[in-house]
């Protein structure tokens, strides 16, 4: 039981509610100046502006007159493998494509084989450096996939690092089950069975043991079919997996239109979405959650956010952290990248990293605003306004980070 309060925050920029925000308003942010939060044990109790309530016995914290925002929320990470894969960015750099890459048993295939030889302690060890570097970064909150274990011994275990991880370190993770993210070498010949697999045998052990909250497929050429994501993913549906989808990375092959059509709580990448599927993504109240720092690092186009928002699809942003096509765990530069690569403005970046990634990950009721009944999760800017973090790029901002009340 503890109690924090801030003060003396130049300008408190935040979102409002629990709810994923589309169209005009995702641009709508909450300014306040010379602000205070009071956070009792580890959510918000009272937020105000003026002369700070007396606090006897309470830590508090002074923002010297800095921006403070919510903490952010990373919707989307393949936070659990073992190994790199340094040595595919030469190919890359010789024009290599990538599903070429994976069709040569390389790119996710051959992240496959160091997760599967690497033990739960080994990628727990991993992931919580990685973690601990977000945190720096002012990521409060985190997606995490499994998806390189491809068997379910292996995907087990990746769920279950996951879990302890989400015991331990301070950042608050959401388990996502990704035994779809490619048909593993051995089922190759008869991806059939291995689609068998996942739906008779690995999604219905996730679900039994609660190990993931949500059910990912790689919906692309070459790794899944519409029809078949289809499938696993109503599966998981009927095992109480709710359903999200990597969709129009590469080519348009009918992933977005059935992450409309499905009802499902997010739709990854999106970078070559079309008009029909960003029109199926807003009549399902699918929340779009975009990865810029992918196409900036695979040399991509960038994803159709804005047509997004004005077709009232509400847009979210995240690393895609991954030791293949984004090894990048910085939300910072996301933001920039959003502004500067899909031409949102510093409000609607805001909130695609707070509030609609909340949403994307089903903790808008928890996260994503600075607002009573919240947690106390908060970043503590180097900054004088929202503007000067989009617009500075590669110095790390985040003076202070709070999570759940507590300076970390």
């Amino acid at each position: 039981m503890h109690s924090l309060l801030v003060t003396n925050i130049g300008l408190l920029a935040t979102p409002a509610g629990s709810a994923a925000h589309g169209g005009g308003e995702q641009g709508e942010i909450r300014f306040q100046k010379d602000a205070w939060i009071y956070i009792k044990d580890d959510r918000i109790a009272r937020v105000g502006t003026g002369r700070a309530p007396a606090a006897p016995g309470v830590r508090v914290v002074d923002a010297g007159g800095c921006l403070v925002t919510p903490g952010l929320v990373d919707a989307h990470t393949h936070l659990i493998f073992g190994g790199w894969r340094q040595n595919e960015l030469g190919m890359k750099l010789h024009g290599v494509p990538y599903l070429e890459i994976l069709a040569g048993g390389g790119g996710i295939l051959s992240t496959v084989t160091s997760t599967r030889a690497a033990t739960q302690a080994q990628l727990v060890e991993k992931a919580y450096r990685a973690l601990n570097e977000m945190l720096r970064f002012g990521t409060t909150t985190c997606e995490a996939k499994s998806g390189y274990g491809l068997n379910l011994e292996d995907e087990l275990k990746c769920l279950r690092a996951i879990r302890e991880l989400n015991r331990h370190h301070p950042i608050d993770l959401v388990p996502t089950f990704m035994g779809a993210h490619a048909v593993p070498t051995e089922w190759k010949e008869n991806r059939e069975e291995y689609i068998r697999l996942l739906c008779e045998e690995m999604i219905p052990a996730v679900a039994k043991q609660g190990l993931a909250r949500y059910c990912d497929i790689f919906c692309e050429t070459g790794v899944f079919t519409a029809e078949e994501s289809r499938k696993i993913l109503e599966c998981g549906k009927r095992h109480g997996l709710l359903p999200k989808i990597h969709a129009d990375e590469i080519d348009p092959i009918g992933g977005s239109v059935l992450a409309g059509e499905i009802g499902a709580v997010s739709a990854e990448h999106l970078i070559v979405c079309p008009p029909d599927g960003i029109a199926s993504l807003a009549k399902g109240g699918t929340v779009a959650c975009l990865l810029p720092a992918t196409s900036f690092y695979l040399g991509a186009t960038f994803a159709p956010a804005r047509d997004m928002i004005k077709a009232g699809v509400p847009v979210a942003m995240a690393t895609d952290f991954n030791p293949g096509s984004c090894p990048c765990l910085n939300l910072q530069l996301v933001i920039n990248l959003g502004c500067l690569k899909y031409r949102l403005t510093p409000e609607e970046v805001l909130t695609a990293v707070t509030l609609n990634a909340a949403a994307a990950i089903g903790e808008a009721e928890n996260v994503g605003s600075v607002e009573e009944g919240k947690l106390g999760d908060l970043v503590i800017w180097d900054a004088p306004d929202l503007d000067y973090i989009c617009y500075r790029m590669g110095s790390n901002l985040s003076k202070t980070v709070i999570k759940r009340g507590a300076v970390v």
